[in-house]
C-alpha cells in the first residue's frame, strides 16, 4: 500500500497526457493552487458526477486561485470520450501505469462491497503554489465532495 500524503510534504511531480494527448506537468502550475483528484473511471455514474461537479464549480475555483486536474488511469481516447460526452471542462490526465496514482497514495487495498480489492482509492489533494501539499483526503465520496472542498477551503 502506498504512504498517503500529509500537509506539508512536497506533492510528487508528474507530467502526464490529456484527453487530447498533450503533456500536462504540476510544474507548469507553479505560483498557483492546484486541486488534484483521483478518481477511478471515466464513463462511470460516481465520476462521472464528481467530474461534473468540478465542471459546474471550475470558474468559482478559478476565481479563488485554484485549477482542478483530475487523473485516472484511463487511457487519453477514453478521457477525450468522457469529457466530450458529459461537456466537461476539468483537465483529465491519464496514469494507466497507476505510478502517480502510487505516488500520491491513491492506490491500493479498499473496501468494496464488503471485499478487500486492489484499486484506486477516490482522493483528491490540493497543493499550494509553491508545491506543497496543503490538504490530502482520501476516501471520498463522489457526491457532495466538491462542495464540501469549497466549503473547507472557505470559498
Amino acid at each position: 500500500m502506498s504512504e498517503r500524503l500529509q500537509p506539508g510534504d512536497p506533492a510528487p511531480e508528474f507530467t502526464l497526457p490529456d484527453a487530447d494527448g498533450n503533456e500536462i506537468s504540476l510544474a507548469a502550475y507553479r505560483g498557483r493552487k492546484v486541486i488534484v483528484y483521483f478518481y477511478p473511471a471515466a464513463l462511470t455514474p460516481g465520476c462521472t458526477k464528481q467530474a461534473c461537479d468540478f465542471t459546474d464549480n471550475l470558474d468559482l475555483l478559478a476565481e479563488a486561485g485554484y485549477d482542478v486536474i483530475g487523473v485516472s488511469p484511463d487511457k487519453p481516447e477514453k478521457l477525450a470520450k468522457f469529457r466530450d460526452k458529459e461537456s466537461l471542462k476539468v483537465t483529465l490526465v491519464g496514469d494507466p501505469s497507476k505510478e502517480v496514482l502510487t505516488a500520491y497514495g491513491a492506490f491500493g487495498e479498499k473496501k468494496l462491497y464488503g471485499k478487500t480489492v486492489t484499486g484506486v482509492i477516490r482522493s483528491t489533494v490540493v497543493v499550494d503554489e509553491n508545491g506543497k501539499v496543503e490538504r490530502a483526503l482520501y476516501n471520498v465520496k463522489a457526491t457532495g465532495h466538491v462542495a464540501k472542498i469549497i466549503k473547507d477551503l472557505g470559498i
